[in-house]
């Protein structure tokens, strides 16, 4: 297990792979920090898709991966976001996965 520090100075545990382990511990300096961890700073199309991970794992108690995030993305903000290339543009690499982490959530099942 290792730790990061927040941008208020809190150390907050993370798993091996850098994934918070509290999700009630985040806040929005907790997401700017691990967004800095992945080399990325936070505009505010990335905290919509941040904000709405929250709110879905607060409905369905996972994290979504990809497929499942791009539908939610779709019901929630409309088809023209609804999309893996734009979701990648926001989160390079594994979006699903870089964003959950960002977001505070555990790692998505299912996501290589």
């Amino acid at each position: 297990m290792s730790s990061v520090t927040d941008i208020n100075g809190r150390e907050l545990a993370l798993d091996p792979e850098g994934y918070l382990q509290d999700f009630d511990a985040w806040t929005p300096d907790t997401a700017r920090a691990l967004a800095a961890i992945e080399g990325m700073e936070l505009d505010a199309a990335h905290w919509e898709i941040v904000e709405l991970l929250r709110e879905f794992y607060r409905q369905f108690a996972q994290s979504p991966a990809m497929r499942p995030l791009v539908k939610y993305v779709g019901q929630q903000l409309g088809a023209d976001k609804a999309s893996s290339i734009y979701l990648l543009r926001l989160f390079p690499g594994s979006p699903a996965k870089v964003a959950a982490k960002i977001a505070g959530l555990p790692r998505p099942e299912h996501c290589l």
